[in-house]
């Protein structure tokens, strides 16, 4: 399962401790200068909501290490709801792998596959190119959310860089990546790969939830 994560709205439409992501935009979407924030836990939510949202919004000036959880989660914005996540799951390295796109509104399943002896990264790699064909065969501008940055950089470079072992387990597998390579390298596509933010927004709206 996903985990769990809680958001605290200090400035929005309704202040308070929000217990999905959905709630928590409803609450801020349209209101200036929202203040807002994740939590991993609903107890230490509850704490922050009753103390000043500047101690727990922005990071000390001399933290260098700051990470993402500290920092001013409204900078992130919020995320494009008209649009296509994709995301992957992979049970083991190798293992048991499938991706899946859905629309990130309604979280309608658009589109999935499935491989007894894959990889994560060979899933997100495939579900992006999956994504981007998909929108241009259906004529769609709508923008594409993948939570790695990973396959990204592959689809950037048009090339799946897998370790995983060709063999006859594996064949079928790399003549479906060969496939979506031979994809990138032959169309050109104007849809925007986004990066879709996990920390501020939880998990992407094609997640498993086997986490």
């Amino acid at each position: 399962m996903a985990k769990q994560k809680y958001y605290v709205v200090w400035q929005g439409h309704k202040k308070g401790v929000f217990e999905s992501w959905q709630e928590c935009q409803e609450q801020i979407k349209g209101f200036p200068q929202a203040q807002y924030k994740s939590f991993s836990n609903k107890i230490e939510a509850e704490f922050a909501f009753k103390e000043k949202a500047e101690k727990h919004l922005y990071a000390k000036a001399n933290n260098k290490t700051s990470t993402p959880s500290q920092t001013l989660i409204s900078d992130a914005g919020s995320p494009i709801m008209e649009s296509i996540a994709t995301d992957a799951a992979c049970s083991g390295n190798p293992g048991k792998m499938e991706y899946q796109g859905v629309s990130s509104k309604t979280k309608k399943q658009l589109f999935h596959y499935y491989h007894p002896c894959g990889t994560n990264n060979i899933g997100e790699f495939l579900g992006l190119v999956h994504g981007l064909s998909y929108l241009k065969r259906h004529n769609l501008n709508l923008p594409l959310y993948t939570d790695s940055v990973n396959a990204m950089k592959w689809v950037k470079q048009k090339k799946c860089k897998t370790k995983l072992e060709r063999n006859q387990k594996t064949e079928d597998l790399f003549q479906y990546i060969e496939r979506a390579e031979k994809w990138l390298q032959e169309n050109t596509y104007t849809t925007k790969i986004l990066k879709w933010n996990t920390e501020a927004w939880g998990e992407i709206p094609a997640d498993f939830g086997r986490k």
